[in-house]
């Protein structure tokens, strides 16, 4: 091949690795409670695969490692009305394709049910239940500008009550089953509107909340919730599906 021919044939390379537009347009996706465990490492994937992420934290300082992956940082509490309302001003005319409620507590819980302080109950409530609800609505006008409009709640199959086969955990489980309705009720209102609407249980990870007990890592658990969330279409909408991608049972 003469010199002339291998020039021309470098140039026709490096103009179509420059000028061929690539298949996907950065979108940007919320994480809530995204300064540890599952919620650090859904963020670090959809930021290593070109998302714009907001990620958030009840105390913003000491989210020294999601600060450190150099996403958009904004100070959240979902148990907290008047902290969703100034996240949401914040983000006035920002457009959310992906919502990822993540942020959760184990809440109280006793062995016995003569223990059970009930009142305590209302915490686990606020934070898994109420929490994802509030900021779904407070962060709507900010979907509904989006053409892909997901969101993704992080529940888990405690919260399923056809495989609650041996009792156990008051708050957590009444707090995910709350949580995997809701998501249900929205799927109805708003799947007509070109809404996704799904619940997702991430395996029994290693997290602060299991005390690192579990049978997954906090990568693990993500690779596949971010395989998921990514790929939601209008067929999913409504849908209780485990991190690998399989349905379970309400």
């Amino acid at each position: 091949m003469s010199i002339l021919k291998i020039m021309l044939l470098s140039v026709s390379i490096i103009s179509s690795v420059i000028f061929v537009p690539s298949s996907f347009s950065a979108e940007t996706v919320l994480i809530t409670g995204a300064n540890r465990g599952i919620g650090l490492a859904l963020a670090q994937q959809f930021q290593e695969a070109g998302y714009n992420v907001i990620g958030t934290a009840r105390k913003p300082n000491k989210a020294k490692n999601l600060s450190a992956l150099g996403v958009r940082l904004e100070q959240l509490d979902v148990s907290d009305p008047t902290s969703v309302t100034a996240l949401a001003e914040r983000l006035d005319g920002v457009v959310i394709d992906i919502l990822i409620n993540n942020a959760g507590i184990g809440g109280h819980s006793t062995d016995a049910f003569s223990d059970l302080d009930i009142e305590k109950l209302n915490k686990v409530y606020n934070v898994n239940s109420l929490g994802p609800l509030r900021v779904t609505q407070a962060l709507l006008p900010n979907l509904a500008a989006s053409k892909g409009k997901r969101v993704a709640s992080i529940s888990s199959k405690m919260g399923s009550i056809e495989l609650n086969t041996w009792g156990c955990c008051f708050g957590y489980r009444g707090s995910k089953t709350a949580l995997n309705s809701f998501n249900k009720i929205l799927s109805m209102e708003f799947g007509k509107r070109g809404f996704v609407f799904v619940v997702l249980h991430p395996g029994y990870v290693k997290t602060d909340m299991t005390r690192g007990r579990g049978n997954i890592t906090t990568s693990e658990s993500s690779s596949g919730l971010f395989k998921v969330i990514s790929e939601l279409n209008a067929g999913d909408n409504g849908k209780f599906y485990d991190y690998q991608g399989n349905s379970l049972p309400w």
